[in-house]
């Protein structure tokens, strides 16, 4: 199971991440809050993701392009995280809007330091990378 654990981020995503999520619950308080899903990944974790969709004992839609290594989750410290909405009765919202939301957020306060993962040609709404993740 991957990590969900914030000190499993980079320091410079650490901050971001705690930083965005107390801002955007107090920019939008009866929005579902923010939390991290996914932060370091090994590499087992991220093969048995490409293998879904992709082979015939991993069934589901193919949610990932990127193999072990490809990843900013296989470093450690993890270089990309990945979030969820939750409302107050504890169900998930993926509503697009949220990450976006989000995103905004990120940019305003952290100018060409994120890459958000809803702008990738597959579509990757919960994702957030370093800008310069291969770098480092």
């Amino acid at each position: 199971m991957p990590s969900r654990d914030i000190k499993d981020l980079h320091p410079e995503l650490q901050n971001i991440f705690s930083e965005c999520f107390v801002e955007f619950i107090a920019k939008y308080p009866s929005a579902p809050k923010p939390f991290l899903t996914c932060t370091f990944r090994s590499h087992e974790e991220q093969n048995a993701l490409y293998a879904q969709g992709r082979s015939t004992g991993k069934l589901g839609a193919i949610v990932t392009n990127a193999r072990a290594g490809q990843s900013p989750h296989n470093f450690k410290p993890a270089l990309a995280g990945d979030v969820a909405f939750v409302k107050p009765n504890k169900v998930l919202d993926w509503n697009p809007k949220l990450f976006m939301d989000l995103f905004a957020i990120m940019q305003k306060k952290f100018p060409d330091k994120i890459i958000f993962g809803g702008n990738f040609k597959f579509k990757d709404f919960p994702h957030y990378e370093l800008k310069n993740w291969k770098t480092l």
